[in-house]
């Protein structure tokens, strides 16, 4: 999906799930004269936090140190992750949106600050202000005045909404703030990137990263969608956690947000990317062209404006355990969010799909590339491999000691896990148990319309009472009563972690006037946007 902006909580299990280790290279890798342990210390990250399979891959000073797979691709089976294993790594995406994108400006196509609707001209925001304003540029720096992860249920879970419709249902989506005030995270306006990237070139998004980044950088093993690599079988498996335990679970199609989150790839590909972008663009391994200069995707001067800061994010204070975690600086370029550790500008994104979580670092000054995919659903893990990784790796100051990033993280990972259970467990206990729906529960079935997502449906299956989103296949939940007129829904697909309140407010007469949703839990993913919602019954819904 998108940029991990949470701690996802999760703790051990025993050695034994966690499967056999496949390696590419020696289990040592050495930097300079300081022998390091990678199998050590990833095969730690996977027994703390509950992760099959992990990859990673590090370029160093032009030179790829370690392409290596860890652990299962699949809970129960055999077969190891290696450096060719295929992860969806969904939001670091984005950064070849903004290639693409820096592509077409080097020739000429658009410019960074064109209107959006020079390029789309049916394109519109809920605000014609916005909507006439809105540049290139606006569509990759999340500034646009959309709430956090606003719209994504367009798209997530699975859904068979297509592209034009997403971007269509835009101008429903009430925006949060003031346009270009603040930060909040997106993906449906990289949706429009893609799009406009397909106007421009001729080609779907697909073809266009496939001809213009993938073949050229010899990515060979990438693909721009999960039906491209069906047939083939090195594939990682998706996992989840269900009631706090790990599980395979199917994987998430999003063929209809694949300029936010379509790329699939693997360590040893996801190294030529990075060697590529610490280049500047250029493309080492073809050498010059036909006029000896250097074969690049884009110029120097594109280079310096996908790692410019465009958008300030706030800096919150860390506990106290990772204080020298705290960057002096945090923001949004084009594609990547920039900060700073050990005193370097660090350029990098997160990546979370159903089942896999990703994240890819860059860090200029000392010429160091790191990317961790794993094929579960814990910020913990790549936390804690992130910053082990990055001390092992940059050139920094001698004596800077690294600290044991994945006890601290992983104690700070199950603190934060046990609140959250403590709080929802407290929720249970205050709540009003005596309490009754103000209607008979038939009166809550019928057809809910949200002037963006649409439809949701509530009947009665037998003696159980259900709730669907229409446009969601997979969304479709048992509702249990909670206190008063508020419900909860427990979706049947239990790896979703998204049970949501659901709560109805009545008309003088005893109608229901709306239906609005709230995730239970803290943890929730910020794409199930529930909260954002505003149902009302279909016969008393007004045209958008």
């Amino acid at each position: 999906m998108h940029s991990l902006t949470r701690i996802t909580a999760a703790f051990v299990i025993a050695f034994s799930t966690v499967g056999a280790i496949a390696q590419t290279t020696a289990p040592v890798v050495a930097i300079a004269t300081q022998p390091y342990n990678l199998e050590a210390d990833v095969t730690r990250v996977m027994k703390t936090f509950d992760v099959p399979g992990i990859a990673i891959a590090v370029v160093k000073d032009g030179k790829v140190v370690a392409t290596r797979g860890f652990g299962v691709r699949k809970l129960g089976e055999a077969a190891t992750v290696d450096a060719k294993t295929l992860f969806e790594v969904a939001s670091n995406s984005k950064a070849f949106t903004a290639a693409a994108l820096a592509m077409l400006v080097d020739e000429g196509k658009l410019a960074w600050d064109d209107p959006v609707t020079k390029h789309l001209p049916d394109f519109q925001m809920y605000d014609a202000y916005v909507t006439h304003e809105m540049t290139v540029r606006d569509l990759l720096t999340h500034r646009s005045g959309l709430g956090l992860g606003a719209g994504d249920l367009l798209w997530w879970p699975t859904t068979n909404f297509s592209t034009d419709e997403i971007i269509e249902k835009l101008r429903y989506i009430k925006p949060a703030t003031s346009f270009r005030s603040a930060y909040a995270y997106d993906n449906l306006l990289y949706i429009v990137a893609g799009k406009i990237i397909a106007a421009k070139s001729g080609k779907s998004w697909g073809d266009t990263v496939r001809e213009k980044i993938l073949a050229p950088v010899g990515m060979t093993g990438t693909t721009t969608s999960l039906a491209e690599g069906s047939a083939n079988a090195n594939q990682s498996g998706a996992h989840s956690k269900i009631k706090d335990k790990i599980a395979l679970v199917k994987s998430m199609p999003v063929a209809n947000a694949v300029g936010a989150v379509g790329i699939n790839t693997n360590a040893e590909d996801i190294a030529k990317w990075m060697q590529v972008l610490l280049d500047n663009g250029k493309i080492a391994s073809k050498g010059t062209d036909a006029n000896g200069k250097p074969v690049r995707l884009y110029s120097d001067a594109r280079a310096t404006e996908l790692w410019t800061a465009q958008t300030p994010i706030k800096i919150n204070e860390p506990p106290a355990a990772l204080a020298a975690t705290k960057p002096n600086f945090s923001a949004y370029g084009l594609g990547f969010q920039l900060r700073d550790y050990h005193g370097q500008k660090v350029a990098m994104h997160g990546g979370a799909l159903q089942g896999f979580y990703s994240r890819v670092m860059l860090v200029p000054e000392s010429k160091l590339g790191i990317a961790i995919f794993t094929n579960a659903e814990s910020g913990g893990a790549l936390s804690a491999l992130q910053y082990r990784l990055l001390d092992q790796y940059m050139s920094v100051t001698p004596g800077i000691a690294p600290s044991d990033w994945i006890g601290i993280i992983g104690a700070q990972d199950k603190a934060m896990h046990d609140k959250e259970l403590a709080r929802i467990k407290a929720n249970k206990t205050t709540r009003a148990a005596a309490s009754k729906p103000s209607l008979a529960l038939a009166d809550y079935d019928g057809e809910y319309q949200d002037a963006w997502y649409g439809k949701a449906v509530i009947r009665h299956v037998g003696k159980k009472q259900t709730l669907t989103f229409t446009r969601t296949p997979d969304l479709t939940g048992e509702l249990e009563h909670f206190q008063h007129d508020t419900f909860i829904v427990r979706w049947k697909e239990r790896n979703f972690n998204a049970d949501a309140y659901v709560t109805f407010a009545l008309n003088p007469d005893g109608s229901i006037e709306r239906m609005r949703m709230a995730p239970v839990s803290t943890e929730t993913d910020f794409s199930y946007d529930f909260q954002d919602l505003n149902f009302v019954p279909v016969g008393a819904a007004s045209k958008p």
